[in-house]
């Protein structure tokens, strides 16, 4: 091989050695995270999201760090309460990095740092509070370590969103006791609604029956009012037939009255008109007089006359 084929031969090679070193000191990031570049050994820059070139044998990828929100569920921890009862509580925290420099550069494992002091944080919340307090508390525990792990994180440039009491586990006496007294509760519940159920349903039971007394009474009132208003008006139904009674029994008597008045007075009219007719003849030319022999009717027929002119 000729010298000149050697030396293309190597320049070739030489060539194709620093495209793929090129090639393989390209870094792209992602939206979601951050590189942390170091140059010589020392903290150059933060790469954003996009396509970056390392310079080769002078930068390094020192830390990748993910910007989204992070969640570490940490181990139960021993804890003791204030009236010296030792429990198990395990965490779980929310954290985002606010700043990759310092989260590179700021401690010594960070995941860790957090998980102890979460965990004397929780000792000294905790060691302040009785049993009952750290049962029924979790808000107030959760409000406060995450207040304080916030603080001491932010040099961490790590941001505590929250803090949660995951599990609160006493001993297993305790807890025996507590079943025992979360089943006496349970049951005095259940005595107490069914006593206040049998008590409203006797009370019910009584409304009920009071107002069907009312109902009763109510309803027999209105039927004797009913009734006496019925007897009173038959009662002046049957008075005023009585008194039409009267009244027709009056009219026709008074009718009566004039008739008999009127009979009367026409039969001494007409014995009236006999006697004249007697005078008419009597004072004719004839020599005889044809006089009724019954001399008592004309008796009856004056007296007749006699009452009527009365009347």
């Amino acid at each position: 091989m000729e010298p000149w084929e050697i030396a293309i031969l190597v320049i070739s090679i030489i060539i194709f050695i620093i495209l793929i070193l090129l090639i393989t000191r390209i870094r792209i990031v992602k939206q979601t995270e951050k590189i942390v570049v170091e140059r010589l050994g020392r903290y150059h820059k933060i790469w954003e999201s996009g396509v970056h070139f390392l310079v080769p044998f002078v930068d390094n990828v020192a830390h990748r760090i993910s910007m989204k929100e992070q969640v570490k569920d940490f181990d139960p921890q021993p804890v003791i309460t204030k009236d010296n009862v030792t429990m198990q509580i395990d965490t779980v925290v929310f954290f985002q990095v606010t700043d990759p420099k310092l989260y590179a550069y700021g401690v010594e494992g960070p995941i860790s740092a957090i998980e102890n002091l979460s965990a004397t944080t929780l000792r000294n919340i905790i060691g302040e509070l009785d049993l009952d307090e750290t049962l029924t508390s979790r808000d107030i525990i959760n409000s406060k370590m995450r207040a304080i792990l916030d603080d001491a994180t932010d040099a961490w440039g790590i941001k505590v969103n929250r803090v949660e009491l995951k599990n609160i586990l006493p001993p297993k006496d305790i807890r025996d006791s507590m079943e025992r007294q979360m089943r006496a509760e349970r049951e005095k519940r259940e005595k107490i609604l069914l006593a206040e159920g049998q008590k409203q349903s006797a009370i019910l039971i009584a409304e009920g029956n009071k107002e069907a007394a009312i109902l009763n009474a109510e309803a027999e009132k209105q039927a004797a009012i009913k009734k006496a208003e019925g007897e009173a008006e038959s009662i002046m139904k049957i008075k005023h037939a009585e008194a039409e009674g009267i009244k027709m029994v009056r009219e026709a008597e008074s009718k009566g009255l004039e008739m008999l008045k009127d009979a009367k007075a026409d039969e001494a009219v007409l014995t009236l008109k006999s006697y004249e007719a007697i005078a008419k003849v009597a004072d004719g030319q004839a020599t005889k007089l044809i006089i009724p022999n019954d001399l008592s009717k004309i008796t009856s027929v004056a007296s007749t006359i006699k009452e009527a002119l009365k009347d």
